[in-house]
């Protein structure tokens, strides 16, 4: 089953227990150790906190969008995405704990007091998709849980509900196809058909392994766990 065939309050569920286990992960790190490095290139884990801060805002505003059919962007550009974080990251360590629970807190409140006839309106995504409001719980569920991973303190792609894995996956083979990236590569999830990422191409290469470790490596985070008949490979690019 995908996330999106999911009732909208178990969506919204799972949006809220990755942001707990983002929460917890936080949480075991010192303010000191906010300002080490990540495995994405040029942030630190105060860059990180401040983006997954800052993603909270920015859905509030879609979610005020819907409710009032004011045009509220989530960022007025890309550079300003961009300036807000990086001045976000030299915030001092309380101050960014704070904007992150504040911004919790604030997109939680707006999700409990959206009128229901609200749910279908259309908004628009950082990447210009028009979408329903709803998109917000797979958009928000995205960002918790990867970037839960990415504070590299012990988060887990195998800790992650497998609803989440199966439709993150589908999401990144779709961006791969609809780029025409991974031409011959096939993905070989344990106890599932083999996929071919451009059913197209002739097979040049298969990942095989668990789900989480597929996921995890077609995301970009590194190959663990994975069998592929010699080199693994490098995955397309994603995020």
């Amino acid at each position: 089953m995908s996330f999106h065939d999911l009732p909208l309050s178990e969506r919204l569920l799972i949006a809220r227990r990755g942001t707990s286990y983002f929460a917890q992960r936080l949480a075991e790190l010192t303010d000191e150790q906010l300002a080490e490095p990540t495995g994405l290139v040029g942030w630190s884990r105060a860059h990180l906190l401040a983006h997954v801060g800052y993603n909270a805002a920015a859905l509030c505003r879609l979610l005020d969008w819907a409710a009032s059919g004011v045009e509220t962007p989530m960022y007025a550009s890309a550079e300003q995405r961009g300036r807000e974080i990086a001045e976000g990251a030299t915030l001092s360590a309380a101050a960014l704990r704070n904007l992150f629970d504040h911004t919790v807190a604030r997109l939680d409140e707006k999700w409990r007091n959206l009128p229901a006839s609200a749910w279908d309106a259309q908004v628009r995504t950082a990447q210009g998709r028009t979408v329903p409001v709803s998109e917000t719980a797979w958009m928000r569920t995205r960002e918790v849980w990867i970037h839960a991973v990415d504070l590299g303190n012990g988060g887990r792609f195998g800790d992650f509900p497998d609803v989440v894995l199966g439709s993150l996956l589908t999401d990144i083979v779709g961006m791969w196809r609809r780029k025409d990236l991974g031409a011959g590569l096939i993905l070989a999830v344990d106890g599932c058909e083999p996929v071919a990422v451009q059913p197209d191409s002739p097979p040049a290469e298969k990942v095989s392994g668990p789900l989480a470790a597929v996921v995890r490596w077609a995301a970009g985070r590194g190959a663990v766990g994975l069998g592929a008949g010699g080199e693994i490979p490098e995955p397309p690019h994603w995020l």
